[in-house]
């Protein structure tokens, strides 16, 4: 009998809808008969990590994260497994009294762990996403695709290689850094090395529900779904979990 593939889903932080996002992955797992999934809100379980054979995780300005906690994750990936990145895991904010938003440079070892800190985004509008790497497997056969979603300015660390990007110059109005007046290329999607193991890192997927802007607004005005609604985000998904599965080394199945 074989044993089951042990995934951990860190799901949680602020601004966004992760009882959404939370649901929708694990549908997506549970496409896989041989994945158990347990879930948590932050990294604080670093024993449950450990026992885990590859991380996924969907956050935004995530609190608490403690410095024992970064060099766990830096050490789950330099051992030799994979971490599936989601949206806003690489983001830490601060909102100024003048209502600007701020992202400090702290968290190094997790940033360098992820290969990339988020920085800023302009307003969601509508943006083209590009295949940077058409032979690469996790996106091959993929069109450029047209996405409403947050853009992510960042700033990137380590080796990266690219795999689905964008373009944009201009504002992203709130945010501290607000001008980005060179036409860079934006990666949307990357795979970064780190020692024995890689770091995969997907920046769409943006969603927000009624209440997930408290205490800045009390009632949001719209149920933002962006990236989620397109079959091209939910085929790169499925995509990028069987990349993980890819990289878990099981003893055979004993007779």
């Amino acid at each position: 009998m074989s044993d089951p593939i042990n995934a951990y889903l860190v799901c949680g932080g602020r601004w966004h809808d992760f009882d959404f996002a939370r649901l929708e992955l694990l549908k997506l797992l549970g496409e896989h008969a041989d994945v158990r999934t347990q879930v948590a809100p932050d990294y604080s379980d670093l024993d449950a990590l450990e026992a885990s054979d590859f991380l996924i995780t969907y956050t935004c300005d995530l609190e608490g994260i403690s410095e024992e906690q970064e060099k766990a994750l830096q050490a789950y990936v330099r051992g030799g497994r994979r971490w599936l990145a989601l949206h806003g895991t690489n983001s830490v904010m601060e909102f100024l009294e003048d209502g600007r938003v701020a992202t400090p440079r702290t968290h190094g070892t997790l940033m360098r762990t992820l290969g990339s800190q988020f920085i800023a985004h302009p307003l969601i509008a509508p943006y083209t996403v590009e295949n940077a790497k058409p032979e690469h497997p996790l996106v091959a056969g993929i069109e450029s695709f047209d996405v409403e979603d947050e853009l992510y300015l960042c700033e990137y660390h380590g080796e990266i290689e690219g795999l689905l990007s964008a373009r944009f110059t201009g504002k992203a109005l709130g945010f501290v850094e607000t001008d980005w007046p060179d036409d860079d290329v934006r990666w949307v999607m990357y795979v970064h090395p780190e020692g024995e193991g890689e770091v995969l890192y997907l920046t769409l997927g943006h969603c927000r529900g009624r209440f997930d802007m408290r205490p800045l607004i009390d009632i949001y005005p719209q149920v933002e779904r962006g990236s989620w609604e397109l079959p091209a985000y939910l085929e790169l998904l499925r995509r990028s979990l069987r990349w993980c599965l890819d990289g878990v080394e099981k003893p055979q199945a004993s007779a």
